[in-house]
């Protein structure tokens, strides 16, 4: 009885531990976006510049 309690318990913990990964990658992607969102028109500039010069 006391195994079966354990495995329980165990695979909870697991479960969560996946619900904090996906958490921090949605925070990183998140993140990302608005970085791309404010710094979109800047890197678009510079790889044009770079473009137009070779």
């Amino acid at each position: 009885m006391i195994e079966i309690i354990s495995d329980w318990l165990t695979r909870r913990e697991e479960g969560q531990g996946l619900a904090e990964y996906a958490l921090i990658l949605a925070l990183i992607a998140v993140v990302a976006i608005v970085a791309l969102l404010f710094l979109g028109g800047t890197v678009s500039s510079v790889l044009s510049d770079v473009g137009n010069s070779i």
